[in-house]
């Protein structure tokens, strides 16, 4: 009986070679799933399930993980606010993460002996996929034929024009890989240290030029509302919030950070929906918490993202800091207004019943009600103590 063989398929070049592969080198029976973070349209997910059945898959199956992304991960990201090296908000990195979840999931339930993605060895999604694929399904064998046999891009367009597969497999000039978090973009210029991706390589062109503003509402930190709209869901809120600030052109960059494998890399997104929710969701943090719960929330934040960001999302303390993260979004609620211009957005203001920065106690730099002069006087010398001693100790 034929091996059986779970293929994380998206439709492009290397996983389209791992069908033909798998199945005809390797007499295997191979079952492709598609794991859909918010990044296709339903035409996509028909074209690429006929595709794989085209290149003769024994099963496809589209599995969609957005709300499950949103709740076990994406909430996190805006708790925390998570930006990697203060850029970039792990738009493909976290969805790897749970595409990664998924396909193990799909391998077990259908018990697969094997478990294959197109992976390369040059980059993160390889340790992605197989550390999640190691601790959940231990006993499946890993395949990865590109890695393995170090294939290039025309030399799996050779095998497959030789196996009658026809199609047109010309590199598009960018990369692009689009999901609820936003868009990944790729090219020539990311693989300097000098050049910035010209205008034309961001799939979100700029369309609206008239400045706009919007009101975000914020429960538990949380995006519940945008204008007088309110929603359920956030993951409508995210996608409400994409559709109007999408077209100004908001929330590109270029991150550069360090791989999981030790290099430097380079890469261009566009961001506008995650970019406004973390800028918006701190903005409001900063009134509401205090100067520790910020302080403790910046550094497992951080931590936090780059445990996601390295594939280590399973280790058991991802979710101790989850529970912390969730606990001080208690009176994290309110409105954000921000206004949206082409190419920027920047924070108005708040309203929040939370907010500490309270008239009652006084006016920073004006007025103060709930001290005196002499109190702050006292408090002043008391905490230079210490210090002065040391300097008069030492003052030789």
């Amino acid at each position: 009986m034929a091996k059986k063989v779970v293929l994380a398929f998206s439709g492009g070049l290397d996983t389209s070679y791992c069908v033909k592969y798998l199945s005809e080198e390797k007499g295997m029976e191979v079952h492709s799933v598609l794991v859909d973070t918010g990044g296709f349209s339903d035409e996509e997910l028909i074209n690429i399930e006929n595709r794989a059945k085209t290149l003769g898959v024994k099963s496809h199956k589209t599995v969609n993980v957005v709300n499950e992304y949103y709740e076990k991960c994406l909430k996190y990201l805006v708790f925390g606010n998570v930006l990697k090296n203060n850029t970039y908000p792990l738009s493909v990195s976290a969805e790897r993460m749970f595409q990664a979840l998924a396909v193990a999931e799909y391998a077990r339930s259908i018990n697969a002996e094997a478990i294959a993605h197109g992976s390369t060895g040059a980059g993160n999604d390889q340790v992605r996929f197989d550390v999640v694929f190691r601790i959940l399904v231990p006993n499946v064998e890993i395949i990865t034929p590109i890695r393995d046999m170090r294939l290039s891009r025309e030399a799996e367009i050779e095998y497959l024009k030789a196996k009658g597969v026809e199609q047109d497999w010309t590199k598009a000039a960018y990369s692009i890989n689009k999901g609820i978090w936003g868009t990944s973009v790729g090219g020539k210029e990311t693989l300097t240290s000098n050049q910035y991706l010209p205008e034309s390589a961001f799939p979100t062109q700029l369309t609206k030029t008239d400045v706009e503003q919007v009101e975000l509402y914020f429960e538990k930190g949380e995006l519940k509302g945008i204008n007088s709209e309110k929603f359920a869901n956030p993951v409508d809120a995210i996608k409400k919030l994409q559709e109007i600030a999408g077209p100004f052109a908001i929330g590109r960059d270029i991150h550069v950070g360090d791989t999981i494998i030790g290099i430097k890399g380079r890469v261009g997104f566009e961001a506008a929906a995650p970019l406004i929710i973390i800028k918006a969701h701190h903005t409001l943090e900063k009134h509401v918490l205090t100067k520790g719960q910020l302080y403790w929330k910046e550094q497992l934040g951080n931590w936090y993202g780059t445990m996601v960001h390295e594939g280590q999302f399973l280790e058991p303390v991802a979710r101790n800091i989850e529970t912390f993260l969730a606990d001080t979004q208690q009176n994290v609620t309110g409105t954000v207004h921000v206004q949206l211009s082409p190419y920027r957005f920047y924070v108005i203001g708040i309203q929040s019943e939370h907010d500490l920065m309270s008239a009652k106690f006084g006016s920073y730099g004006e007025m103060n009600n709930a001290w005196t002069g002499d109190d702050v006087r006292g408090f002043s010398k008391i905490m230079s103590n210490q210090t002065m001693i040391y300097h008069k100790v030492n003052e030789q």
